[in-house]
């Protein structure tokens, strides 16, 4: 018989699949497998814990954003409301002031008006009073009927 090269091949590649069982390669390769399948199961537990955790982080993350910009509105809506409480008490102090500068204004223009009239009464008195004096020292010489001169001007003015 002869052998072909195919026989060789056949034989060596039988006896390497002997070699291969009688060291339990198999059993080390489905080993080897099962190792790395379970190492990637637990980097996938693992990421899928991570990714539980960073959602509950970003869940927080937004509920204190909410709560930090509420918090801003309520600032913003005391701010403002402030601020109106301020301008109106400064509109009603500015209309305090000028009423109160008026009232002097009005009270000023009072006493001016009566010390006018005190300095007017006071010079017709003296005028009267000078009028009177000269009449009494000329004499009753160039007597004038005064009373019967103003009735016939009020009648004169009257038509």
């Amino acid at each position: 018989m002869h052998m072909d090269a195919e026989l060789f091949v056949a034989v060596g590649f039988a006896l390497f699949l002997a070699v291969l069982f009688w060291v339990r390669a198999p059993h080390l390769l489905v080993g080897a497998i099962d190792n790395r399948v379970d190492r990637i199961k637990g980097e996938l537990a693992e990421a899928q814990k991570l990714r539980a955790e960073a959602e509950a982080l970003l869940a927080s993350f937004e509920h204190r954003r909410a709560e930090a910009e509420a918090e801003a509105a309520a600032i913003v809506a005391s701010a403002k409301a402030e601020a109106e409480l301020i301008a109106a008490e400064a509109r009603k102090r500015l209309d305090e002031y000028v009423a109160r500068g008026e009232k002097q204004i009005k009270d000023k223009i009072a006493i001016a008006e009566a010390q006018a009239v005190a300095e007017v009464r006071s010079a017709a008195a003296e005028s009267a009073v000078k009028v009177a004096e000269h009449l009494l020292k000329s004499g009753a010489v160039g007597a004038h009927d005064f009373v019967a001169d103003g009735i016939k001007q009020v009648q004169a003015l009257a038509h």
